[in-house]
């Protein structure tokens, strides 16, 4: 009993720093957001106010139109975004020699700093001399104002969102895929199985718990989009705020307006949003796992 007692002391004594440190930096924030969405002033001299924070908020239009946006956004590039990435992860496992290579050259987005990235495809979707339209005029198609039509710039930022989740998933989906035993493909093709029946029944039923992972870190980061947007419109909400999302505007109230309550309430509202939607999601995907 005295073993374990020590044991226990000294595992206690490596958990502290790390336990210090989320509920410093993790804990007590969330708490300190939580007790500012009922109060009203600035970070200096705050007070009481109850309800009224969140009474703006729920009737704010800018509100409705940035979870509006954020919802578009969330669920559009993410089930694009893994469709796609499990193509290419598929492509790479199937058909690509040295694709751990590729793996590698997929991976640097992930590692590199979305704002630099989006520097970069600022300049790719630039209306006038961008990449992409001077591409789509040698094809013969249009070539919309990607960053500075209003009606364009979601579609901007989707497109964005798809190419940087990409990097991610192939990477998560490809180290999946190098879990499944390969004698199950060995006897499918002793049997004769092609590739699209041996993706559907032994590769996709292998993988779904890695695929319900990267659906609930996607969602959750879909939900959160705030960098794509600050880089690719220069620090703003892309024209007359057409691309405002629900974080860019709780930085708006927090930053630029100088109303702190405010924005903490929205950021209360986008947890309770994304704490249900992930509920949602985790009990569909448990049905879905069942059967």
């Amino acid at each position: 009993m005295k073993k374990v007692r020590k044991n226990q002391w000294s595992a206690w004594w490596f958990l502290g720093p790390a336990l210090i440190g989320i509920a410093l930096f993790s804990i007590f924030p969330i708490i300190r957001a939580f007790i500012m969405s009922f109060q009203s002033g600035s970070l200096i001299s705050m007070h009481w106010t109850g309800l009224s924070n969140y009474k703006y908020v729920i009737h704010d239009p800018f509100f409705a139109k940035a979870l509006q946006n954020t919802a578009l956004y969330a669920f559009t590039v993410v089930p694009i975004g893994m469709i796609i990435s499990l193509f290419i992860a598929w492509s790479l496992f199937k058909r690509i020699k040295h694709s751990k290579f590729f793996e590698t050259l997929f991976f640097m987005p992930y590692v590199t700093s979305t704002i630099a990235i989006g520097i970069v495809f600022r300049y790719i979707f630039n209306g006038q001399y961008g990449l992409l339209n001077y591409i789509l005029k040698f094809l013969h198609l249009g070539t919309p104002n990607w960053l500075d039509d209003p009606n364009m710039n979601m579609i901007t930022v989707i497109i964005f969102g798809i190419w940087l989740s990409l990097a991610f998933n192939v990477v998560i989906l490809m180290s999946a895929l190098r879990g499944i035993d390969s004698q199950h493909y060995t006897i499918a093709k002793m049997y004769g199985a092609n590739d699209s029946e041996m993706f559907f029944r032994i590769t996709l039923p292998q993988i779904v718990p890695t695929l319900a992972f990267l659906l609930t870190v996607n969602l959750i980061n879909a939900f959160k989009v705030y960098t794509q947007i600050y880089a690719l419109f220069n620090g703003q909400a892309g024209i007359a705020n057409s691309a405002m999302t629900a974080v860019y505007y709780i930085f708006n109230k927090f930053q630029i307006v100088g109303t702190p309550g405010i924005a903490m309430a929205a950021t209360v509202l986008l947890f309770l949003v994304i704490l249900v939607i992930s509920f949602l999601q985790n009990k569909l995907l448990d049905k879905v796992g069942r059967r």
